[in-house]
């Protein structure tokens, strides 16, 4: 900020040392992003104290980079702090701060106002390109705009950064059955959240009903996330949906995710493909239309290959059947991974010929991913996640 104003002051000049010293910013806006990015230079343990977060400060929290209290400011916040920053949209939140700091003897920045800090920063933020950015950002959302995002396999911290930024630029979000409520949670407070799940035999909206809204909150001037399980483009009818987007002249992008078959895989310890057992890798669907089979058997059934089969709890034994009709020996290890990559994953292991039983007396229910290949015998050595869970759950 200028310093012009208050060019009177006689500033003491002095770098203080807070390395691991807590630090309090209020403001959930750009510039309170730029001033905890400033702290966390000096290796300050930055908290953030605002009811709602600019896309930078989210990315920061989901990173672990800062803590942040969602509510509004109390006096008692500083408690503790040895320096604080004041960087609210509401100047009376600013003021309150800038008095809990001197009351307490704590070095306090009011962003853009000097008379009530205790000490200046340098520049952190550039005003006109800051409002320039804000100015084209509204431009676009004035003329709608959807934005198809994978919500990865299931753990929110498996979300990609650009999917967040996403989600905290939506006016509206559209999540499906499989997005952990969670990763809901993250969409910009003031958000409008629409439920269009599809489970077996019971759909919120159809997919029909689900493009037609798009459009429409689109047309409407609405900054719009899609938010679908894995990734939108495999299993996903991502492709059907932009395919109506364009049609109907609607400005979309499509946010990839991790898909099912990566996350289940690498959470239940099987390399999907490995040097000595599977050079190559399929992936397919097992819902099955009217209970007929859809697949392509003979190319599935191929020595040094893996199988990762999408929603095939339902059609498990045929699926195995067909396997081995085919050719694949009925020892070939296989294993299904219920609700991958959360805490309350399972892995229930067999062969060809055990696993459909397996499952049965498990009851192991979707949603679920089905593995068959040699490098299921990895696992045994491989089963990171479940020896992590016993001791710091990840999710």
């Amino acid at each position: 900020m200028s310093l012009a104003p208050e060019a009177d002051r006689a500033y003491f000049a002095a770098f203080l040392d807070l390395r691991g010293k807590p630090g309090i910013v209020v403001g959930g806006g750009p510039v309170a992003a730029l001033k905890a990015e400033a702290l966390l230079r000096s290796a300050v343990r930055v908290t953030l104290i605002a009811p709602t977060l600019c896309p930078r400060l989210a990315e920061l929290v989901l990173l672990g980079a800062v803590r942040h209290e969602p509510r509004r400011f109390q006096p008692g916040d500083l408690v503790g702090a040895e320096i604080a920053i004041a960087a609210a949209d509401d100047a009376a939140v600013n003021e309150a701060v800038a008095a809990a700091a001197r009351a307490l003897r704590i070095p306090v920045n009011v962003a853009d106002d000097a008379g009530r800090s205790s000490f200046i920063m340098p520049a952190v933020v550039d005003r006109p390109a800051l409002q320039i950015a804000i100015s084209s950002a509204a431009a676009q959302s004035a003329e709608g705009f959807v934005s198809l995002v994978g919500a990865g396999p299931g753990d929110p911290e498996l979300v990609t950064l650009r999917a967040l930024r996403a989600m905290q630029c939506a006016s509206v979000v559209l999540y499906d059955h499989l997005v952990a409520p969670a990763l809901v949670g993250l969409a910009r407070s003031d958000a409008e959240r629409i439920y269009v799940g599809k489970e077996k035999d019971r759909h919120a909206l159809g997919q029909q009903e689900i493009n037609a809204l798009m459009v429409r909150l689109a047309r409407e001037g609405k900054r719009v996330v899609r938010l679908k399980g894995g990734d939108p483009f495999i299993f996903g009818r991502g492709g059907e949906e932009i395919e109506t987007l364009a049609a109907h002249g609607i400005a979309f992008e499509v946010v990839p995710g991790v898909t099912a078959a990566a996350g289940a895989a690498s959470y239940a310890g099987i390399p999907l493909t490995h040097r000595d057992y599977a050079q190559s890798c399929i992936l397919a669907t097992g819902h099955l239309k009217d209970g007929s089979a859809q697949l392509d058997w003979q190319a599935l059934a191929r020595p040094k290959q893996t199988i990762a089969i999408y929603m095939g709890v339902g059609a498990l034994a045929h699926i195995c059947a067909q396997l081995v009709a085919h050719g694949l020996p009925a020892e070939t290890p296989a294993a299904l991974v219920e609700k991958a990559t959360l805490a309350r994953q399972r892995v229930v292991e067999g062969t060809l010929c055990t696993l459909a039983s397996a499952a049965a007396a498990e009851r192991v229910k979707p949603p679920a991913l089905l593995i068959v290949g040699e490098v299921v015998r990895l696992r045994a050595r491989l089963a990171w996640f479940d020896r992590a869970a016993e001791h710091s759950p990840v999710a």
